[in-house]
């Protein structure tokens, strides 16, 4: 969800009425819709936390979730089903399957892996997990979790 056209919208709401005025009129409006802007997002976010906490009282399970991409938040349901846990070692799996990559995407793979802290071998399990399940692939880069209250 993009707050920044809510807040565009209020700003054009702010300007036509301000435009009802005198010059004087128009000029503190255009202060105050200066003032007021970075405050709306905040409330806006507010907003969506409160909706989030009362949809989370009425669900029988799973709760909604407010995460922030960059300025953009977007409400998320969690499901309270522990997920599958994955084999714990490489030796566990039973099936054996070869495959040719080509080396810059061996070396992504490579890399992918080590932040996660698993072998090549299990995040690709992994992976082809969530994929063939239809669950969602956890997003990577810097997300928050949780609730906050303002």
């Amino acid at each position: 969800m993009q707050l920044q056209r809510f807040v565009d919208a209020l700003k054009a709401d702010l300007t036509a009425v301000a435009e009802l005025g005198d010059e004087a009129t128009a000029n503190a409006a255009g202060r105050l819709i200066v003032t007021v802007q970075a405050s709306v997002g905040l409330r806006l976010l507010d907003a969506l936390s409160e909706a989030a906490l009362e949809l989370n009282d009425k669900l029988p399970g799973g709760h909604v979730e407010v995460r922030l991409t960059g300025q953009d938040p977007e409400l998320v349901y969690v499901s309270d089903e522990p997920e599958a846990p994955a084999a714990a070692a490489d030796e566990a799996y039973t099936a054996r399957i070869t495959l040719r990559l080509p080396e810059a995407l061996k070396s992504s793979l490579e890399t992918a892996a080590a932040r996660e802290g698993v072998s090549v071998n299990t995040w690709i399990v992994r992976a082809l997990s969530r994929s063939s399940t239809g669950a969602p692939a956890p997003q990577s880069g810097n997300r928050l979790t949780g609730y906050a209250r303002g």
